[in-house]
């Protein structure tokens, strides 16, 4: 089996005769896919900004409002917390963990296209509602439409990215996805820049304006085409070759379409994939892909800084306005950060960007906590200078993080799933990611609030702790077939007692080997 465990090694190894050329077809079809990251970018940089405008606050969370405005007698890290203000950001993701599930049977029976076109109409509607609500109970609802889009979107593009790529760029193909999503904060933070200006009804065009990423989006997915890969997987072989050929811009594709029909019929061969996701064979895609990085993306505390980036500049003394000015720049450092990520993670592989980086958010996050810990709370007013190294310290994380966690969180479990488990495992990345997204969206400002500048210490605690798992248990993966990565895990130092066992003693149903 091409993607999995139980085939021949000998008939797989055939990454050598992989021929490709960059088409105008290939090009069109990962542009458009990748604008679902655009639908999650926008989200994650508008609703932060929302959230700190007086008159988006006035109007539904007026108490809020007057505790910002009044200077209560508390420490300057409490004025946000409030649970149904966070459950304005947290509802969406929650909504999105849910729907992730739906997504996988819809990926799997209809394609990756299918998918994409449900979570942009979704999106729409969930932007709809938002700039029209009356109610709190309104938003809540648009957010829970909006979840749903994200759900649908998260699921299917990081896997039809990777399908799409050829294994030598797939690494940067993968990561237009994060480049979209860096590209839709950037955006949404002008936007809220602006409309901040724009009283009363500025935060509605800020939250409507999320129409014209889901619009774009469904418009590009009628055209899209879907990849071979999924057609193969639904019996469509003559034109899943057609489509191969066509991305790929030649006719010689023998040696990737074998491996995608051998892949296709273990695929076929598993009737319950989410079952099959805990079979030992499958354990480092659980425990890695499934599991652990996505975990552990969002354990860096880099979508606290994205989902209240004013919220936190206010805070520490910038006021309204400069704090969302402060927020785009947060933002551009993460853009930056993708762009070198395309560059050179297939020159420089996974493991280097997760590493390097991860040392200079531990850095980063120590160097905030000290700061704050010594200048900052009970009312005292922060110094210009210690304001701008808070500033150029908190872009070096989002730098360090937008080339590391950031894309890599979404490219390497999009790669190591085998194809009989790929749209499961996507589904349980995304519900994961959604989970510990929405955890830290809810509980972020009420542990701002206790644990003060303890809550960064936490946070370079638990990066700490991810490189190290990345240290010892994910083997490099760049430029290798993503039908052939399974390979990976019978040579590595630890997965490979696992996965072998596996094979001498064949899977639980009695199947040691398939037959192709």
């Amino acid at each position: 089996m091409a993607g999995g465990a139980f085939a021949d090694a000998d008939t797989l190894k055939r990454a050598h005769l992989y021929e490709y050329k960059i088409t105008g077809y290939f090009i069109f079809a990962c542009i458009v896919a990748a604008l679902g990251g655009s639908l999650f970018g926008y989200d994650l940089g508008v609703s932060g900004g929302v959230t700190s405008m007086d008159d988006f606050l006035k109007e539904f969370f007026p108490e809020v409002y007057r505790r910002k405005q009044q200077h209560l007698n508390e420490t300057d890290y409490c004025k946000y917390d409030n649970q149904v203000l966070t459950l304005f950001t947290s509802s969406l993701y929650f909504a999105g963990l849910i729907s992730t599930f739906g997504a996988s049977y819809v990926s799997r029976k209809y394609g990756r296209r299918g998918s994409i076109l449900v979570g942009a109409t979704s999106f729409f509607l969930g932007a709809v509602l938002n700039a029209a609500a009356v109610n709190i109970a309104m938003l809540i609802i648009g957010r829970i439409f909006l979840g749903v889009g994200i759900g649908f979107g998260n699921q299917a593009v990081p896997l039809y990215l990777s399908e799409m790529a050829p294994a030598k760029i797939r690494g940067a193909v993968n990561q237009l996805f994060q480049l979209t999503t860096c590209l839709g904060i950037v955006v949404a933070n002008f936007i809220n820049y602006g409309t901040e200006q724009l009283h009363p009804w500025g935060w509605r065009l800020s939250l409507g304006l999320a129409t014209v990423p889901a619009t774009l989006m469904f418009i590009g997915g009628v055209f899209l085409p879907e990849t071979p890969n999924s057609l193969v997987e639904q019996g469509k072989l003559e034109e899943g070759r057609r489509v191969l050929e066509k991305v790929r811009g030649t006719t010689n594709v023998d040696a990737e379409f074998a491996d995608l029909v051998d892949a296709s019929n273990a695929a076929r061969a598993v009737k319950h994939p989410f079952r099959n996701l805990l079979q030992r064979r499958n354990r480092p895609q659980l425990v890695i892909g499934a599991l652990g990085i996505p975990a552990f993306q969002q354990l860096t505390g880099m979508n606290s800084i994205l989902f209240y980036a004013p919220v936190i500049f206010q805070s520490l003394g910038f006021g309204s306005e400069a704090s969302l000015y402060s927020a785009i720049f947060t933002s551009g450092a993460l853009v930056v950060g993708a762009l070198i990520s395309m560059s050179l993670v297939d020159k420089f592989g996974r493991r280097a960007f997760f590493l390097e980086a991860g040392s200079e958010m531990i850095f980063c996050m120590a160097a905030v906590a000290i700061t704050l810990a010594l200048k900052f709370g009970q009312g005292e007013t922060l110094t210009k200078g210690i304001g701008i190294f808070l500033v150029i310290v908190i872009c070096l994380f989002v730098l360090a993080y937008g080339r590391s966690w950031g894309p890599l969180g979404w490219l390497v479990p999009s790669e190591i799933f085998p194809l009989e488990t790929r749209s499961a495992g996507q589904s349980v990345v995304v519900c994961v990611n959604l989970l510990f997204t929405a955890l830290i969206a809810q509980c972020f400002l009420v542990s701002l609030c206790h644990l003060q500048y303890g809550i960064f210490l936490l946070f370079g605690g638990l990066i700490i702790i991810m490189s190290c798992f990345i240290f010892f248990l994910l083997p490099e993966t760049k430029q290798v077939p993503i039908e052939e990565v399974y390979l990976l895990w019978q040579n590595h130092w630890f997965w490979k007692n696992i996965v072998r066992e596996t094979d001498q003693a064949g899977d639980s149903d009695g199947k040691s080997t398939l037959q192709v």
